[in-house]
């Protein structure tokens, strides 16, 4: 049964994810480092981890199995997922996929590099509500295709 992974603790579409899961009766298990609200709904559950590095990460790529769904910003998670796997959505509505990875991969690792030499400040730009929406509509997809190669 496809099953709802979310990178929880500075994900911004939490309420989007609550919306579309209780519309498809999917069960959701958010993973964070500390305790948060979530509704109170049986599907949605709080999963708290260690502090440790990777610790949300770690625990995400143990329990995620094909064709469960991972809500991620993390390019890292991303790639450890699509190889258990896993189909993987980042917050801002972009798929990560086994064609687009390693891009991903190398566009995080020079951004990384640029941070630390100072040539770069500041994060990405405000979530606006169009960003909402485009998540809403990929998430969307991505459970139908899910639910399509179950069925097919």
């Amino acid at each position: 049964m496809l099953h709802i992974y979310v990178d929880a603790d500075a994900c911004p579409v939490k309420n989007e994810v609550y919306r579309v899961a209780r519309r498809y009766l999917l069960e959701v298990t958010l993973v964070a480092n500390s305790r948060m609200g979530i509704p109170n709904d049986p599907k949605i559950s709080l999963k708290i981890v260690g502090d440790g590095f990777d610790a949300a990460d770690d625990w995400i790529v143990e329990h995620v199995q094909r064709d469960d769904i991972v809500i991620t910003a993390d390019v890292l998670l991303a790639n450890r997922c699509l190889k258990s796997g896993a189909r993987v959505l980042g917050t801002s509505g972009r798929p990560f996929t086994e064609t687009n990875i390693g891009s991903a991969v190398a566009a995080r690792d020079l951004l990384s590099d640029l941070r630390g030499a100072g040539e770069i400040t500041g994060g990405p730009p405000p979530f606006a509500k169009r960003d909402r929406s485009l998540f809403l509509q990929k998430l969307d997809e991505m459970i139908q295709s899910v639910r399509r190669a179950q069925t097919g």
